[in-house]
């Protein structure tokens, strides 16, 4: 379909304009990943098109028809893609639409269309009820023309560019920007954001679109990065895994004292460090096993004069092991465990009467002095006792 005339018309009007400011000199890249997609769906395209256009053909083969289909395809999707526009200009009834397809979805539509023309009466039939012979004959048809070179992949990426050009009317995925000097043009190419990079991370051979820097960069392999753990290595992104699961001193482990009941989860780097911080916590979890009965405090209290007992054998024990076996010879030689309680009790009294110099059980048995200003304070007076007795006689008189 011919697109209208008066769609045609602003197009135009450019052109005259480049063609009156002098000789024009476009850049021409392209979004390399786009383009290769689209370079990638072709030849299943075409292969699609010979197998159904031969079906039930026992004198042609798909083979036989691949020379005129590539070229009726190529043609059929240069003019699709020349009308694309004005075709959705017409359906949609706007000159300012929005893409809603990508580029690879618009010319995938455009190779199915193409296929679906070709296809003979037994090709339809085939494409309905023997799908999956019908794709695997596809599939070989396609592995074929591989192997024999034909419709190479530089030649088919040539014409991506070209389809892409045409639906891309965005410019979203190509740059087209035109410019009055070469010089002019090579200094944007130097910075047109659809340059061709290479990674430079050493052992990257990957060449992408300096638009797709960042999302090549978070997902290369190869890319030096910081240990994810936090520790002082830098390594890359494909060895990260096996650092940091392996070998990284950052890497959280269990308590060598896991197994006697500590449930602390460290980095390894700090195992030293955890094992001299929590020495007493650790002696405790053995004692637990040792005295089941035993209070907590009682535990605590014995853990940390077994401490004071024979500091350097308990800092030298490494492991669960070697603690316990320590834990238990101090154990057996310091006796059976005592309260805590009542023993700071009897030890806090003995030291107090022994600072006033009094017998503490005298103190707490015998009874205080009474002060004479009290006592004189509790008992009557003989004047009181006289004005008393007066006016009881008194009272007794009136009376009788």
């Amino acid at each position: 379909m011919d697109p209208p005339e008066t769609d045609l018309e602003p197009s135009n009007k450019k052109l005259e304009v480049v063609k009156e400011d002098g000789p024009s000199f476009p850049c021409d890249l392209y979004d390399s990943e786009v383009v290769h997609k689209i370079a990638q769906i072709l030849l299943p395209g075409l292969a699609t098109a010979c197998v159904d256009n031969t079906t039930g053909d026992i004198f042609r083969g798909p083979a036989f028809v691949a020379v005129d289909m590539r070229k009726e395809m190529v043609d059929y999707l240069t003019q699709r893609s020349e009308t694309f526009i004005a075709e959705a200009v017409i359906q949609n009834g706007e000159t300012d639409m929005e893409a809603s397809e990508h580029p690879t979805d618009i010319i995938s539509d455009f190779i199915e269309d193409f296929a679906s023309s070709k296809r003979n009466l037994l090709g339809r039939v085939s494409s309905w009820l023997l799908s999956e012979r019908r794709e695997d004959k596809i599939d070989d048809f396609v592995q074929e023309m591989e192997l024999n070179g034909f419709w190479l992949l530089d030649r088919r990426q040539a014409i991506a560019q070209t389809l892409l050009k045409n639906v891309d009317f965005k410019n979203t995925y190509h740059c087209n920007m035109k410019f009055v000097t070469a010089e002019e043009l090579a200094e944007h190419t130097g910075q047109c954001i659809f340059r061709c990079m290479d990674c430079t991370s050493e052992g990257c051979d990957a060449s992408f679109c300096a638009v797709h820097l960042e999302k090549h960069e978070s997902v290369c392999p190869f890319k030096i990065l910081p240990c994810e753990q936090k520790c002082h290595e830098y390594l890359a992104r494909r060895e990260m895994d096996r650092h940091c699961i392996t070998v990284c001193p950052m890497k959280l482990v269990n308590c060598p004292f896991y197994i006697v009941g500590c449930q602390s989860t460290i980095p390894r780097c700090t195992i030293e460090q955890h094992r001299l911080e929590f020495l007493v916590s650790h002696m405790k979890c053995i004692l637990q096993r040792i005295h089941k009965e035993a209070s907590e405090e009682d535990l605590k209290h014995r853990a940390q004069l077994m401490g004071k007992l024979d500091p350097e054998r308990l800092s030298e024990a490494q492991d669960a092991r070697s603690l316990t076996f320590v834990v238990k010879d101090l154990d057996a030689k310091m006796g059976p465990v005592e309260h805590v309680t009542a023993s700071k009790v009897d030890e806090e009294s003995m030291e107090t009467a022994s600072k006033v110099g009094e017998d503490p059980m005298e103190t707490v048995n015998e009874p205080k002095d009474i002060p004479q200003e009290v006592e004189s304070q509790t008992q009557p007076s003989q004047k009181d006792v006289n004005s008393s007795i007066k006016r009881e006689d008194a009272d007794s008189q009136r009376e009788s």
